[in-house]
C-alpha cells in the first residue's frame, strides 16, 4: 500500500502554486496525497490528480478562523489514514504537531514565510506573541523542515538550533514557444502583476504612476485584503482604461497570462523580517515568461536579479520615478535571452529533487 501523505494549508487551494506543486511532486512519486484546505464564496474549482478536502468554515478571519480551522483539521488528522502530515506554515501547525505526537506519525513542515513578522502582525502585539509562543514551542522539536530562501532558513536555524532547508518557490521549466498570448491591448505594453493584493506590495503606488506612462496597460492578477481599495483608487483616478482587475487566476492557467507581458513587477515595502527576506514566486514565474522584473532592492531578491541579470533594482517610489523607471525599460526593453538558460536551473524540476530527500528521509 502506498504511503500516505496529508497535506494541510490554510489557502483555498486553486492557486496556491507552491503547495500544488509540493502535492503534485508527492503524488507522482508514489504517496497518496490528501491535500486539505478551506473553501471560500469566490474559490475556484480544484482538479487534480490527487484528492483534496476544502472545509467550509463559519469564521474566515480574525482568531476564530485560526481556533477553528486547527479543530477540525486536528480531528482530521486525527482520524485519517496516514503515514505523514506536512503542515504549511505555523498557521497549521499547531494541529499537525499535536495529531503526530498522539498518532506517532511524521511531520514535515514548511515555511513558507517568517510567520510571526508579516506586516499584518506589526501593530498587533498580542496576537504575534501568540503565534512567537507558538513556534518557540513546536520549532525546536522539528526533525524534518524547508523553507523559500536561505535567509529564512538561518533566521530559524540559529533561533532554534535546527536543520530547516531550503526549497525554493520556482515554477515549473517552461520551454520558450510561440504559445497563444492570453492578453491583447492593441499596440500597448503590458505592465503585470501577479500574487496576492495584500499591504505592503506597492502596487498602489504603480496605480498612481500610470497617469505618466503613455501606451501601457497595467495588468492586476490575484484577490487580498486591498482590492477593493485598489479599485477604488483606480476608479478616483479615471484609470479603469489603464489599470485592469483579472482577479484569480488558476495556476496551471497562469503562465500563458504572464507571457503576454512586456515587463512584471515585485514591489515590496520592508515592512518586517518576514517581507525583508522574502522571495516571490513571482519572480521566477518572470524569468520562465522570458519577460524582465522591476524589483524591490531587498537582499533576497537582489540576489536572484543581480546574479542572474533579469531586470532591474529600485529603491524609489515616487509617481515620478517609478514611470520613468517603467517607460525606459518598455522602450528600451532588457535582453532577457540569457533566461532561456536560467529557466533550467531555475525550476521547479530541480527543487523537488530537495523536496523529496526531505519528504522520504
Amino acid at each position: 500500500m502506498k504511503k500516505r501523505i496529508i497535506i494541510s494549508v490554510t489557502s483555498d487551494l486553486a492557486t496556491d502554486q507552491r503547495v500544488l506543486k509540493v502535492a503534485n511532486s508527492c503524488h507522482k512519486n508514489g504517496y497518496d496525497v490528501l491535500l486539505v484546505g478551506r473553501k471560500l464564496k469566490n474559490s475556484l474549482p480544484v482538479n487534480q490528480p490527487f484528492a483534496t478536502k476544502r472545509m467550509r468554515l463559519f469564521f474566515n478571519r480574525s482568531a476564530f478562523f485560526y481556533a477553528e480551522y486547527n479543530l477540525r483539521l486536528f480531528f482530521k488528522l486525527l482520524f485519517s489514514r496516514a503515514d505523514i502530515f506536512l503542515s504549511n506554515d505555523t498557521d497549521t501547525l499547531l494541529a499537525n504537531y499535536l495529531a503526530s505526537k498522539i498518532r506517532r506519525k511524521k511531520l514535515v513542515f514548511d515555511a513558507h514565510e517568517l510567520f510571526p513578522e508579516v506586516p499584518e502582525l506589526t501593530n498587533r502585539p498580542k496576537t504575534k506573541r501568540i503565534w512567537e509562543k507558538n513556534e518557540n514551542w513546536i520549532f525546536p522539536k522539528l526533525n524534518y523542515s524547508y523553507t523559500v530562501c536561505q535567509s529564512i532558513a538561518d533566521y530559524y536555524n540559529e533561533k532554534y538550533g535546527i536543520n530547516m532547508q531550503v526549497v525554493r518557490n520556482v515554477p515549473y521549466y517552461q520551454e520558450k514557444t510561440l504559445r497563444e498570448k492570453k492578453l491583447v491591448f492593441g499596440n500597448k505594453k503590458i505592465i503585470i502583476y501577479q500574487g496576492a493584493l495584500n499591504v505592503g506590495r506597492r502596487i498602489e503606488w504603480v496605480i498612481d504612476a500610470m497617469p505618466l506612462i503613455d501606451n501601457a496597460i497595467l495588468v492586476i492578477i490575484g484577490d487580498g485584503d486591498i482590492r477593493a481599495q485598489l479599485e477604488k483608487q483606480t476608479k478616483d483616478l479615471n484609470l479603469s482604461e489603464k489599470v485592469v482587475f483579472l482577479g484569480k487566476i488558476p495556476a496551471d492557467k497562469l503562465y500563458e497570462y504572464t507571457i503576454s507581458a512586456d515587463i512584471g513587477l515585485c514591489l515590496l515595502e520592508n515592512r518586517g523580517l518576514s517581507y525583508y527576506f522574502s522571495l516571490p514566486n513571482r519572480i521566477f514565474d518572470y524569468i520562465q515568461a522570458r519577460i524582465p522584473v522591476l524589483a524591490s532592492d531587498l537582499p533576497e531578491i537582489a540576489n536572484i536579479v543581480e546574479q542572474y541579470k533579469t531586470g532591474k533594482l529600485i529603491d524609489n517610489y515616487t509617481p515620478d520615478f517609478l514611470a520613468k523607471t517603467i517607460t525606459e525599460i518598455l522602450s528600451q526593453p532588457i535582453d532577457t535571452q540569457h533566461l532561456d538558460e536560467i529557466s533550467k536551473e531555475l525550476c521547479w524540476e530541480n527543487e523537488e529533487k530537495i523536496l523529496l530527500e526531505i519528504i522520504t528521509n
